[in-house]
């Protein structure tokens, strides 16, 4: 990876940019209270905390980029992360918007001023959306501004949805990020997944959406998406960059709560340098292990095709049996911390596996790479170096 000067003096001050931003915003000091529910004594003292301890997060993971293996100071600072993302009401704290915004500001910089020579820089952006270069291509997973409303559960079993107006990024900052990419691919209609105003971007560019026919339906904007065939292992072929190349994709008709809930794109895309990159959206064979159909696929795609990183998200019933079906040289957990959800089900780096029922404890100890990401963090991923010492 080659990084301009702008981009490496952009990382250096980034630490100092969430300060800064924290201490001008005025609604630190505007004494109206975030959480209603709190006295505003207490809700000004959670901005202050979260403030002080984001700005020891991004110190940390800005000394300590993601690499394999895990230190454990980084481990800490994602934990400390998940603390201050379970305040119910974080999508409206100033210092929680300052800090996101920086790390996609940050990210979007780094892209703009990176070129690729070997292998692919990865970046996670929000939620489940990842950008990924090669010496060729740019793709796009997902991409999402961020959530302009968030959930809240009460004691008496009631949920009701706050507006958080403050949260996602400016279309100005997105509309940077979808210059820098050659496709999108929208995994199935839920919204913190299919961001209308970034699809519609990549259209004013001329550049391709893949998603499923139900993305956008009942639009105008939906005739203008493509639908490639949901077939499980089956190679098509999508052009990008006006037709100057093409990417070989594989569309997998996954589901999200199968048999009763929505068609899933997990696809896997291979660029013109060989490399192949796997995204599963929001893929759940939920109740598990009643649904298994798409395990059918699911346990065989290693049978078929090479994968070189397989971006999952976290709380997919079976991580790990997904993982083994995919075989892939590196995995990058996504999804953590949605804060449009309510506290209980953003889901923490900590994993929350026992209450969750899931394997994720399984695929950390098991024999493949998992990397932890968090917003606006990228990572070189060179096949060889990551692969080398696996059977």
């Amino acid at each position: 990876m080659m990084v301009c000067a702008l981009c490496t003096r952009a990382a250096t001050v980034l630490v100092a940019a969430i300060a800064l931003t924290c201490a001008l915003n005025p609604a630190h000091a505007a004494g109206q209270r975030v959480d209603p529910r709190l006295s505003e004594d207490d809700d000004a003292y959670l901005n202050r905390q979260a403030s002080a301890l984001l700005a020891n997060v991004g110190e940390t993971l800005q000394r300590l980029p993601p690499r394999l293996p895990e230190p454990p100071e980084r481990r800490l600072a994602l934990l400390l992360l998940d603390g201050v993302l379970h305040d119910a009401y974080a999508p409206n704290r100033p210092p929680v918007q300052d800090y996101y915004h920086a790390r996609i500001r940050h990210a979007v910089n780094e892209i703009e001023n990176t070129r690729v020579d070997q292998g692919a820089v990865i970046w996670k952006l929000y939620n489940h959306g990842f950008v990924v270069r090669t010496p060729t291509v740019t793709l796009a997973f997902d991409l999402y501004r961020g959530p302009s409303a968030f959930r809240v559960d009460d004691a008496q079993g009631g949920r009701s949805g706050v507006p958080s107006p403050g949260f996602p990024i400016s279309d100005d900052l997105a509309g940077r990020l979808v210059r820098q990419c050659d496709v999108l691919f929208i995994s199935h209609p839920h919204g913190d997944h299919a961001d209308e105003a970034i699809a519609r971007a990549f259209l004013a560019q001329g550049k391709p959406v893949v998603a499923p026919p139900e993305v956008f339906g009942g639009t105008p904007l939906q005739d203008r998406i493509t639908h490639l065939k949901r077939e499980a292992h089956t190679i098509g072929r999508l052009a990008i960059q006006n037709g100057r190349r093409k990417l070989g994709v594989v569309v997998y008709p996954g589901q999200q709560y199968q048999g009763h809930g929505v068609p899933n794109n997990v696809v896997l895309v291979f660029t013109p340098e060989g490399m192949s990159f796997a995204h599963n959206g929001d893929q759940i064979n939920d109740p598990y292990p009643q649904y298994q159909a798409d395990y059918a696929w699911i346990d065989q795609v290693h049978e078929h095709h090479r994968v070189d990183v397989l971006m999952t998200n976290c709380w997919t019933d079976d991580i790990y049996r997904f993982t083994r079906g995919f075989n892939p040289g590196l995995v990058i957990p996504g999804h953590e911390n949605e804060l449009g959800h309510q506290l209980w089900d953003r889901v923490p780096y900590w994993g929350d596996a026992e209450y969750l029922h899931l394997s994720y404890p399984q695929l950390l100890a098991s024999h493949y790479p998992v990397l932890v990401m968090t917003w606006g963090e990228g990572y070189h991923y060179k096949p060889d170096e990551t692969r080398r010492g696996r059977t």
